[in-house]
């Protein structure tokens, strides 16, 4: 890249509003930079940014852009997500008029790469794990900037910044081929399992642009790989590979696991030392698997254990991963962001755990006209887990509609009586006609603009 960051005065983002796009906006305003940008819909996050002194409108029209960033090329940057489409007014001006224009991924391995990195890569864990090594770094005397894929509930921000600290921690995306802008000196991979077959065509390709992934880890750097992930390259000279896994053993693995009201406490097992009872602030059984992978980055970086153990129990997690909107006795509330059929088991699996005897009704809108197509028969079988399924109409994201794809092609195959397809304006009419103890959101797309008025329907039931 031949860009200078330090002639940049002016940065202008096309679809600031976006998790990855929006820490990006957070970082250069930090530098006290001029910042704006376009997105297609308000958001909460939006109106953070805006608040933080961002200028930002939602109508793709050149002449909203502020005559700030259109008059300097030189000393103006333009970002963009590669999830706007290619017929976007702004992108196609900027790019005809020859501003200096990249991708996100770009700019976000140019401010990472140049510093000790910690990269998080996987098709699902990759947030909640980056953000809890974040946490933990956070808490100790090495510190970090974050680049983070979700927004830490202990931080209520996707940006973390230090002075003093030449860690940075990124969330490391496979989408459109993101992660192999990041050369870094710590590599994660949490899962790589068929997604995004858009980009990427098949299950093959997919594996090799992770292999290609790991092989950019810097030499005498790390990798940490979960168990059982088939991912064979020759690595950089140096690069130390260890393993974690759940309860199969690993470099890090938990060999005793107990829940107690709640709350799960873990015996940590490394090079035959055991760590007894760490305890684990978030719910759900995938958190635990998490929580190893943050523990085993956190102790090979050096991190005391103490430190460790403190951030773990108090962590927060992650927005819209597994969080409690509701709890009481007689009626739970739990929003998540799952949206590939693994996390959707996952998610559905640990409040089975968690909720034994009570009735589980999942609210689910899928994500993408490709992936429904895609997966559609694992969708059901995940979805299958639930005593209730209220499926919602497809979000498409970036895509146009596929003819013969909808929402009906997940509903036909899921076997089971109780289930319900309808539009998100039928949604609150239909919460009152069941009588669920455990209830669920779903989803990766605008299902979480309907958390608030559920949770306003339901606490008139409390």
């Amino acid at each position: 890249m031949q860009m200078n960051i330090n002639s940049i005065h002016n940065v202008y983002l096309i679809g600031i509003g976006g998790i990855g796009m929006s820490a990006i906006a957070r970082y250069f305003k930090s530098l006290n930079l001029n910042v704006a940008g376009y997105d297609k819909t308000p958001s909460p996050l939006t109106d953070e940014l805006i608040n933080e002194d961002i200028n930002i409108h939602f109508d793709d029209n050149v002449t909203n852009i502020p005559k700030l960033y259109k008059t300097d090329i030189n000393s103006t940057l333009i970002i963009y997500t590669p999830a706007i489409p290619k017929n976007n007014f702004e992108y196609n001006y900027f790019k005809k008029n020859n501003f200096q224009i990249y991708k996100r991924s770009k700019i976000l391995g140019l401010i990472s790469n140049n510093k000790q990195g910690v990269a998080v890569a996987g098709t699902h864990g990759k947030t909640t794990v980056s953000t809890l090594i974040a946490h933990i770094l956070k808490q100790s005397k090495l510190d970090c900037s974050a680049f983070l894929g979700g927004i830490s509930n202990n931080y209520n921000s996707n940006l973390l910044l230090s002075s003093k600290s030449n860690l940075v921690v990124v969330e490391a995306d496979e989408f459109d081929k993101s992660f192999l802008q990041l050369f870094p000196y710590f590599a994660v991979v949490t899962s790589v399992d068929a997604d995004h077959l858009d980009i990427y065509g098949d299950e093959k390709n997919l594996n090799a642009s992770f292999v290609q992934f790991i092989k950019q880890i810097k030499e005498n750097g790390k990798l940490l790989i979960k168990k059982g992930l088939d991912l064979r390259g020759e690595l950089n000279k140096g690069v130390k590979k260890y393993t974690y896994s759940l309860n199969e053993e690993a470099d890090f693995y938990a060999n005793k696991i107990n829940l107690s009201n709640g709350i799960y406490y873990v015996d940590i097992v490394s090079s035959g030392k055991i760590f007894k009872d760490v305890e684990i602030g978030m719910p759900g059984l995938f958190n635990v698997e998490n929580s190893i992978a943050a523990f085993a980055v956190a102790y090979l970086l050096g991190v005391e254990e103490k430190n460790i153990r403190d951030a773990l129990a108090n962590s927060k997690g992650v927005k819209r991963r597994f969080n409690y909107i509701i709890k009481t006795n007689n009626l739970v509330y739990i929003d998540d962001y799952a949206h590939h059929p693994k996390e959707l088991k996952a998610a559905i699996s640990s409040a089975r755990e968690l909720f034994l005897d009570k009735k589980i009704t999942g609210i689910f809108q899928p994500h993408l006209y490709s992936r429904t197509r895609d997966f559609a028969a694992d969708f059901a079988k995940s979805l299958e887990l639930l005593d209730c399924l209220i499926l919602l109409d497809i979000y498409p994201a970036r895509e146009m509609p596929i003819q013969g794809v909808s929402s009906k092609i997940i509903f036909d195959k899921v076997n089971i009586e109780n289930k319900i397809l309808c539009s998100k304006s039928e949604l609150i009419n239909i919460l009152r006609k069941q009588d669920s103890q455990v209830i669920l959101t779903l989803g990766a797309g605008d299902i979480d603009r309907l958390v608030q008025p559920i949770k306003e329907y339901l606490e008139t039931k409390c």
